[in-house]
């Protein structure tokens, strides 16, 4: 084949095997890279102090979420969807999986979504039980 000088038949569909297997291998980890989401979308200059009752905690990768049921000024409860980071890292600073359970009543300071919608990212360090007590404690 012409380019290809001492290169035979085999040789020649190993490097074309190898060079697919790699263009597919980028195209995964670009692709993979590329759907997973930044904290950009919440505001980290104005955070702001929450309390509410724990509807939901799911400690599940690649973010955890927390759903907290918030009374507002007027009386209407809403749920506010709060995104931590992922288990791994929640780990080591001392949060599991049972840290939040329904019904716990908590205040959290978070980072609230730039559109205002309810929603924002927490901190495990930034929440406390009703009763002044830190979810965790710090290192």
């Amino acid at each position: 084949m012409p380019g290809f000088k001492g290169f035979e038949g085999n040789d020649i569909m190993r490097l074309q095997s190898t060079a697919v297997l790699v263009g597919v291998a980028w195209a995964a980890a670009t692709g993979a890279a590329s759907s997973h989401h930044s904290f950009a979308m919440f505001d980290m200059e104005h955070p702001i102090e929450i309390s509410g009752t724990v509807k939901e905690f799911k400690f599940v990768s690649p973010h955890t979420l927390l759903i907290l049921q918030v009374k507002g000024e007027d009386g209407v409860v809403t749920d506010w969807t709060l995104e931590g980071g992922a288990p791994g890292l929640l780990v080591r600073e001392g949060m599991t999986s049972k840290s939040l359970k329904p019904g716990d009543e908590i205040t959290a300071k978070i980072n609230p979504l730039h559109s205002g919608a309810e929603g924002g990212s927490y901190q495990p360090l930034l929440i406390k039980f009703k009763d002044g007590t830190p979810v965790v404690a710090p290192k």
